[in-house]
């Protein structure tokens, strides 16, 4: 269960004083009320509004700088539900990581806060962490972290790209990113884009294109990566999903660029905290791993999410 809000306690505190207040009203005297609902788009499931900058989200953890991570669930036309984490950006920094297995280093050494394991050092800034993309012997893409090539980097392929000061971004490898001047570190790349310019993948519908499902089923536990205009990173998960519902609910959270990462329910895992260094709690519901496996070691690649330095 994620951490209890505490603007949530104190949201139902004021409603109760004023229906105790209302209930000591004159008798014949008629009350004053103006409603606060506000509807969410019609693929957007209803949530708690009241308690975030931005109605249709609602806040999963905070620093200082305010809001900086928030979430919401959306449900597609089929009844498939679709979590979306949106990192904000200037309140949050990334950092890749390797798993004990994947991808090979060949030799090449990995600092203690990009290994298979949640650093130390990150630790106490420690907000999300989420799965990384397919295994490198799939070749769909290269890797790099550091500033060092474990796989080479593939021109065309979707990326998500960290910068020297942590900043993320989603985009193409040679077309969208990197930037002129960006210093990148870490890269990791994974098939083609499944969302461009604020549009589908023209493929969106060949599954063969997204990577094989386990049993062949093309209904499966399947997560992305996607970027709002704002610079804002968008993490989307689902325990049963079609490449089609993710990027759409990227769409529908402001993604102008999107990638999917891992699918199939053992890689599939979003772990959340309620502030900087807090308990962690399993961020798509229904995953197979635990909410703490990013800090026992995971045997694949992953990202953290940390509150600014």
């Amino acid at each position: 269960m994620r951490p209890s809000n505490p603007r949530r306690r104190r949201l139902s505190t004021l409603v109760l004083v004023g229906l105790v207040l209302a209930g000591c009203a004159t008798p014949g005297a008629t009350a004053s009320r103006s409603s606060t609902t506000t509807k969410p788009a019609p693929t957007t499931s209803p949530t708690v509004t009241t308690t975030t900058e931005q109605p249709g989200w609602t806040v999963v953890s905070s620093t200082g700088a305010g809001i900086a991570v928030d979430e919401r669930t959306v449900t597609g036309s089929d009844g498939s539900q679709v979590e979306v984490a949106r990192f904000r950006t200037g309140r949050t920094r990334f950092a890749l990581h390797v798993g004990s297995q994947d991808p090979p280093t060949a030799g090449v050494a990995i600092g203690p806060d990009a290994g298979s394991t949640v650093g130390s050092a990150e630790r106490p800034s420690l907000l999300a962490a989420f799965n990384g993309g397919f295994m490198i012997s799939d070749k769909v893409g290269g890797f790099e972290i550091g500033g060092r090539i474990l796989s080479p980097l593939v021109p065309g392929v979707a990326s998500f790209v960290i910068d020297a000061d942590g900043t993320g971004h989603v985009g193409v490898w040679n077309q969208d990113l990197p930037a002129a001047g960006e210093q990148v570190v870490d890269v990791r790349q994974n098939l083609s884009p499944l969302v461009s310019g604020g549009q589908l993948s023209p493929r969106i519908s060949d599954m063969a294109a997204w990577g094989p499902p386990l049993g062949g089923a093309p209904r499966v536990a399947r997560s992305a990566l996607g970027e709002d205009a704002h610079g804002d990173i968008l993490y989307a998960g689902s325990m049963s999903a079609l490449p089609v519902d993710l990027g759409s609910a990227l769409i529908d959270a402001g993604a102008t660029r999107a990638m999917e990462l891992d699918i199939n329910p053992e890689w599939v895992q979003l772990a959340l905290a309620a502030g900087p260094g807090g308990a962690l709690s399993a961020g798509v519901p229904g995953q197979h791993r635990p909410a703490s496996q990013y800090l026992t070691g995971w045997t694949r690649d992953f990202v953290t999410v940390l509150a600014p330095s």
